[in-house]
């Protein structure tokens, strides 16, 4: 084992893979110091907390789950909201059982716990898919892993420091707007091309069109929506291309 981690680590393919993902590492750690923080201050102690971000390691799903938690919600709500939150997964891990399907399913379910966000943009732009979708090339594994590694150290570190500093932090320090602004720049830095923007807005438009709804639902308002507008801008796109294809 010790010599697999090394042949890892010498990997050119991890190494670039981490690299291309430090420059989001500042605001990933920011996120996730800001969400240790609500944690504790949520009303979780300080091992459930832990625990929770080590377990979970979703913050969004995270920090969806704790004004439910706080306000004494169904356990089914609390697991709806969750389920709601992460379904964009779904899609995620449909775009990479091609190139993953080899891999030995214990190992499969590692690089699951491991996938975020930010890992699918990295690799569709490390590996741009084709006509035909994605397809394995030389290398893939070894890149996820290294940004997906990294990016899990820049989480999970500052959210750690937050669970254990929770209750010495003074809300005065405004953490939790500094945690916003660090998210809106990265979410902003994403968004690449029109349908991204417009993803985008439709789940601004929904989350605040919807925001006098309980227990902080109109999260799951907008994800839906979000979801929804994506899903039909891909089909018009595909619609577009096969038309435009020779017979």
């Amino acid at each position: 084992m010790p010599s697999a981690i090394r042949s890892l680590l010498d990997d050119p393919d991890f190494r670039r893979g981490a690299r291309e993902m430090r420059g989001l590492a500042a605001g990933i750690g920011a996120w996730g110091l800001v969400t240790g923080v609500a944690m504790v201050k949520g009303g979780l102690s300080v091992p459930m907390a832990a625990l929770m971000t080590l377990l979970v390691y979703a913050g969004s799903a995270q920090l969806a789950a704790l004004p439910l938690l706080a306000a004494g919600a169904p356990m089914w709500v609390i697991w709806a909201a969750g389920f709601c939150v992460n379904l964009r997964f779904v899609i995620y891990s449909a775009h990479w059982r091609s190139v993953f399907a080899h891999v030995p399913r214990r190992y499969r379910l590692l690089l699951g716990y491991l996938a975020v966000d930010l890992s699918l943009i990295g690799f569709q732009r490390a590996y741009p898919a084709d006509e035909n979708g994605p397809s394995r090339a030389p290398g893939q594994l070894p890149y996820f892993v290294g940004g997906a590694l990294l990016l899990w150290v820049a989480w999970q570190v500052p959210s750690l420091i937050g669970i254990a500093l929770a209750n010495v932090i003074p809300e005065a320090w405004g953490l939790g707007f500094a945690g916003t602004l660090a998210m809106i720049g990265i979410t902003c830095s994403l968004l690449s091309d029109r349908g991204s923007w417009v993803v985008a807005g439709v789940a601004g438009s929904a989350a605040v069109a919807a925001f006098a709804l309980p227990l902080k639902l109109n999260i799951i308002v907008a994800i839906v929506a979000a979801v929804a507008a994506g899903l039909l801008i891909e089909q018009g796109q595909n619609a577009a291309r096969r038309l435009q294809r020779p017979s």
